[in-house]
């Protein structure tokens, strides 16, 4: 036998740090081949993360509440309330009801495909600056988007303000792609799909047809430039000569068509939607707080530095995309990432500006979150400063810091409040908890007074958002069931009435209503129960609700 020559028995150095420090940068390594290789999959799959994670923990409020009732009814009972109110809100409400019969309804499935649509945005904010500027463009826009407060805000309320924000730049990259076919001859099917597109995203939101004008500007706008840069080469030897137009008379008139066919068509929905304009009569007109709202609320979360900050890399994004553009020595990086500011600058200014026009003459329109459609054009134009910035390690600790700086608003618009200041879901659990621990088989009623700051509703909504607290329960004062009606809420009757013709074998009763309301009917509730043996046994406050339990002596 000869003995093993030196080296063929290895003894490790070290057995922890180096194997789990060989891990972590193989994850790190492959989490940013992933972004690299598949960024609109990677980052809108992180949007649907970051949006859909705790979305069950804030407690619902009133406009969600109108989500909840709505899709839950038949669609018969849906197409009478469309009729009477919310026909703006009606195609979501259909795709909502499909969903509740597929899923059933929970908080969380409420919200959820608010969260998938942001994650769905956000893929396709990649795709945008992709298409506008590079990879790079895409990249950091992407991650932009989600860092903004009104997208995290959005992507966790159970309302269309996310999908909004989805169909505004699905149709802008519609739009876009049939503007570039159009130069090859082979765009037909894509001005089809982006008219249909129009007349889906309108019938969704109305105002989406500001996006479809926005596109008209960006059109016309690519135009005048062309002609200005032709006319400045034909008088200057030193000029940059243009190439072939990025929009021909074809591609305008061929938007006008699928517009004009999408707006005749849509029109029946927009006349119906006119009619019940009364719904936006609690929109203030142009006061004090307008320039606030448009300037931080409407896209930052109401955060004055943030806003500040943005608005900064916003106008110098635009300056100097705009300035190398027109530079005799212009690269083509550059005319690309103008062209990015003609695309976005419209769908930035026009919606806001529009809106606050019309409720400056008389039409109260204008409310910050009506303006989510410009979402992910803001992040694009923010992207265009921060993408000034090199080395690319300096470009990641920007967008980093821009990540970072929104974590406060991501963990906000989950707390348990955060619903304006909304305790709907704690008063439905006081509810629940003294019901399971004394009385699980006892015959119970209730009587729903008016919600806080919404007088003409009573604290039905709740049991609305809250059913399983409930369960069981006979409501001893409704006069007219909303569903029946053909309106959202319930309506309380005479209660002197109402109530004894429906105590029968009941011996025990719950008062639920707000703290201040127009109508407080919890004293004449009280009397009526006092003339019929019952007597207050615990009161409880959260917020503005209140709760009472009425016991038999």
């Amino acid at each position: 036998m000869t003995a093993p020559r030196t080296g063929t028995i290895s003894v490790p150095r070290s057995t922890g740090i180096a194997p789990v420090r060989s891990r972590f940068r193989g994850l790190a390594g492959s989490i940013a081949t992933g972004v690299v290789r598949t960024p609109e999959l990677t980052i809108g799959a992180l949007g649907v993360l970051v949006c859909a994670a705790f979305a069950w923990v804030p407690s619902l409020w009133y406009d969600e509440a109108a989500t909840v009732t709505s899709a839950q009814r038949t669609w018969a009972q849906l197409w009478a309330e469309l009729h009477n109110v919310d026909a703006v809100h009606g195609l979501y409400y259909a795709l909502m009801h499909v969903w509740f019969w597929l899923v059933g309804y929970t908080p969380f499935t409420l919200r959820f495909p608010s969260a998938l649509a942001i994650g769905v945005a956000a893929g396709l904010v990649v795709a945008l600056g992709r298409r506008l500027g590079g990879r790079r463009l895409g990249i950091t826009a992407g991650l932009v988007f989600l860092a903004l407060p009104r997208v995290q805000w959005a992507g966790s309320e159970g309302r269309p303000y996310a999908t909004i924000t989805t169909l505004a730049v699905c149709l802008t990259l519609v739009g876009l792609t049939a503007v570039r076919r159009t130069r090859t001859g082979r765009s037909l099917h894509w001005w089809v799909a982006y008219g249909a597109l129009a007349l889906v995203a309108v019938t969704f939101n109305v105002y989406l047809s500001l996006a479809v004008v926005a596109h008209a500007v960006t059109l016309l706008w690519t135009m005048l430039v062309r002609r200005v840069e032709g006319r400045r080469a034909t008088v200057s030897r030193g000029a940059r000569v243009p190439g072939p137009p990025l929009v021909t008379g074809g591609a305008v008139l061929r938007w006008a068509v699928a517009a004009a066919i999408a707006a005749v068509t849509v029109s029946p929905v927009v006349v119906e939607i006119a009619s019940q304009s009364k719904q936006v009569a609690w929109i203030a007109g142009i006061g004090q707080r307008t320039g606030a709202q448009v300037f931080a609320t409407a896209w930052f979360g109401a955060v004055d530095l943030y806003a500040a900050v943005a608005w900064a890399l916003m106008v110098i994004g635009v300056a100097v995309a705009l300035f190398e553009a027109h530079r005799r020595s212009a690269t083509v990086r550059s005319l690309v990432r103008a062209q990015a500011v003609r695309v976005a600058v419209p769908l930035v200014v026009i919606p806001t500006a529009a809106l606050v026009l019309a409720t400056a003459m008389g039409k109260h329109l204008y409310s910050p979150k009506y303006a989510t459609l410009s979402l992910p054009f803001v992040a694009l134009l923010i992207a265009l400063a921060l993408t000034l910035v090199r080395p690319k390690a300096l470009l990641a600790g920007a967008v980093a810091a821009a990540l970072v700086l929104s974590v406060p608003t991501a963990v906000a618009v989950k707390e348990p409040l955060a619903k304006q200041e909304s305790t709907w879901a704690r008063a439905a659990s006081i509810i629940a908890a003294e019901r399971n621990s004394n009385r699980a088989d006892a015959d119970e009623g209730v009587v729903f007074g008016s919600v806080y700051g919404h007088p003409g509703t009573t604290a039905d909504i709740i049991r609305v958002s809250y059913p399983a607290a409930f369960s069981g329960m006979t409501d001893l004062g409704v006069r007219k069931v909303g569903a029946d009606t053909g309106v959202l809420w319930n309506q309380t009757g005479e209660l002197a009435t109402s109530i004894p013709s429906r105590l029968d074998d009941i011996d025990t009763v719950w008062f639920v209503g707000g703290t201040v309301t127009a109508r407080n009917i919890e004293p004449e509730t009280a009397s009526v129960l006092a003339a019929n043996g019952f007597t207050a046994k615990q009161h409880w406050k959260t917020g503005t609700v209140v709760i009472t339990e009425y016991v038999r002596s």
